[in-house]
């Protein structure tokens, strides 16, 4: 992963110590997230795109697999993906404060927004203007691929191969079919952290016994 010189001090100290001082981390978490809020467009699963492209790649502040980890809990929680995203990284990089901050940040542009729509936008205005329309006819296709791309990078950074891959194809389709609690996302995260358990177990009884 390649860090901007800017930003390696910032880097070695958030991988360090977790909450530790970083300069002007709390200017650049507002920065950050209210961009990844104002340019977010198809709810919390297009924004993983551009928060892991922004922390991991571009600042570098958390490794891609503590990225996953704190993903997880963003999705096992009660509430909207986006903002529990925003608060878990905040928390991570600058404790409650950040936690608030970021949220804060997060949703700041989509009350702006909605606020100017509410004033100079009516709800057939918007349905029967063909620009309007075609806007957001061309805007679909690109919220598929936010969705689509943090999938990519987190199943490699997960070590998903050939073998495991039916694992989360399983999973995606259960959840997409719509059958009450077995489509449930988070009964999915639960068995999961289940195996993974039972997992470290057999594999720590593997080990005692050599």
């Amino acid at each position: 992963m390649k860090v901007p010189e800017s930003n390696k001090d910032e880097t070695a100290s958030a991988q360090a110590g977790g909450q530790q001082y970083l300069p002007n981390i709390m200017r650049q978490l507002f920065w950050s997230f209210f961009k990844i809020g104002g340019f977010t467009f198809g709810g919390g699963w297009a924004m993983i795109s551009l928060v892991e492209r922004e922390l991991v790649d571009r600042k570098g502040w958390i490794q891609r697999t503590e990225f996953l980890d704190l993903l997880a809990i963003a999705q096992a929680l009660p509430g909207i993906l986006a903002v529990n995203m925003a608060a878990i990284m905040g928390d991570r990089l600058r404790g409650s404060r950040g936690a608030v901050l970021s949220a804060f940040a997060t949703i700041l542009p989509s009350f702006i927004i909605i606020l100017l729509i509410a004033i100079f936008l009516t709800p057939d205005l918007i349905k029967n203007n063909a620009v309007i329309s075609s806007i957001f006819m061309g805007i679909r296709p690109a919220v598929v691929a936010l969705i689509i791309a943090p999938v990519l990078t987190s199943a490699k950074a997960a070590k998903i191969g050939w073998r495991t891959a039916w694992i989360p194809c399983l999973t995606a389709f259960m959840i997409s079919i719509d059958l009450g609690f077995i489509s449930n996302p988070i009964l999915y995260v639960i068995l999961g952290a289940a195996g993974g358990y039972a997992h470290f177990l057999v594999t720590r009884r593997h080990i005692r016994k050599q």
